[in-house]
């Protein structure tokens, strides 16, 4: 890559697309800048003169006129835009999700695959990849410090939403706008994290709720079960309609128990219950009946939740201009669109899941729900914080 700066386009102007615009505008991204901005809503463009605008991202993308495009639209919109970004040559960030449907992430991940020039990057914004707890947690797991991993249990219920903001946009919380609820929108970087720490499972059996605390068509509570090939196992737990809900991600593994809580302020250390030996072998050579081996509590001071959105985008301009190693590589994005997948084929099926889910199968049942989609949103008036996007 040459030094001239990076031609970034941005496709969608709504909460995170924006956010993530300001951050080239202010020039927190060394080695790029905003060329150009697209979405269907004129005004939503206007802040942004400095950027050639267009009105649809497929004009953007064929103007010739960008290096990468970023994609924060709705997620039915996603497939379609970064494939012809794709073969156009472009690089590419896609927001989370990838895509609603396993089918249609493997439609983007096959024109990378024939992607017109070799050095094309192809990010996923996984901005909770470069929290530090996680990292940590991972370098744990992969060194073999915590020893083989029983159970992983997360509990993600502080994804509190009013009626307000699903009314915010049309598309929000319908299986025709959104293809989902709490595990398509607010779930995703969890699922990534679960499957970037842990793999995925070979079966899940999930029960869903739709509805249960809104005036919405998809799921707001859903309760799951994993199943491992190594015997692990994983519960996962999220809900829309919980206040003040809980964050708690716990581990327990040969070597003791790792607990990460941000439910609380007073929680939001890492904290290592590691217990002297490995309980299985305290287990084979004790005479004791019930006492487990002694554990001292590991207290890893961690500050803040790293670069997160800021990261991604240095992260890949550093991927196009030097080679750096992606953090949230575009392939990688099928694991967690796998994990919604299989939890809400198996809540409308009522039946444990295989991995991988039947794309298909679970293609169609989406679309025959969302071609009886009647949902019709009440009218709201925007207040400050309520803009509609990504998110």
């Amino acid at each position: 890559m040459s030094e001239s700066l990076v031609r970034v386009g941005m496709v969608g102007i709504g909460t995170m697309g924006a956010a993530h615009a300001r951050l080239f505008v202010n020039q927190e991204i060394p080695g790029a800048r905003l060329a150009a901005v697209s979405d269907v809503n004129p005004t939503a463009m206007e802040e942004f003169t400095q950027a050639e605008q267009f009105p649809s991202g497929e004009a953007m993308i064929a103007s010739g006129e960008l290096d990468a495009v970023v994609v924060a639209t709705p997620h039915y919109d996603h497939p379609g835009l970064a494939i012809a970004a794709l073969e156009a040559g472009l690089h590419l960030v896609v927001e989370k999700p990838l895509a609603v449907s396993t089918l249609e992430a493997g439609r983007i991940i096959k024109a990378y695959e024939k992607r017109p020039r070799s050095e094309q990057v192809f990010a996923v914004m996984f901005n909770q990849r470069t929290n530090p707890r996680f990292v940590k947690l991972r370098e744990m797991i992969r060194s073999g410090e915590l020893g083989s991993i029983q159970r992983v249990s997360w509990i993600i219920t502080d994804w509190f939403r009013t009626e307000a903001y699903f009314r915010s946009g049309g598309w929000r919380a319908t299986w025709a706008g959104e293809g989902g609820g709490v595990l398509v929108n607010q779930c995703p970087h969890q699922l990534d994290l679960m499957q970037w720490l842990f793999g995925l499972p070979k079966k899940v059996r999930a029960f869903a709720q739709f509805g249960a605390d809104h005036e919405i068509e998809v799921e707001d509570r859903v309760t799951a079960y994993l199943e491992y090939a190594d015997r692990a196992t994983g519960t996962f737990i999220a809900a829309t309609g919980e206040f003040p809900g809980s964050n708690r991600l716990e581990v327990a593994c040969d070597r003791g128990k790792v607990v990460i809580d941000e439910s609380r302020e007073s929680d939001k250390a890492f904290r290592f219950l590691r217990t002297k030996v490995e309980v299985s072998e305290h287990s084979r050579v004790t005479d004791r009946r019930f006492d487990g081996p002694e554990v001292e509590e590991i207290v890893v001071p961690i500050d803040g939740k790293g670069g997160q959105h800021k990261a991604i985008l240095v992260n890949f301009i550093e991927a196009i201009r030097d080679g750096a190693d992606l953090i949230g590589p575009g392939v990688e994005g099928m694991g967690g669109v796998e994990l919604a997948n299989a939890m809400l084929y198996s809540a409308w099926t009522d039946r444990t899941v295989e991995l991988p889910v039947p794309e298909l199968a679970y293609a169609e049942a989406l679309a025959e729900r969302a071609a009886v989609s009647r949902f019709r949103k009440k009218p709201v008036v925007a207040v400050k914080d309520d803009v509609s996007g990504s998110y």
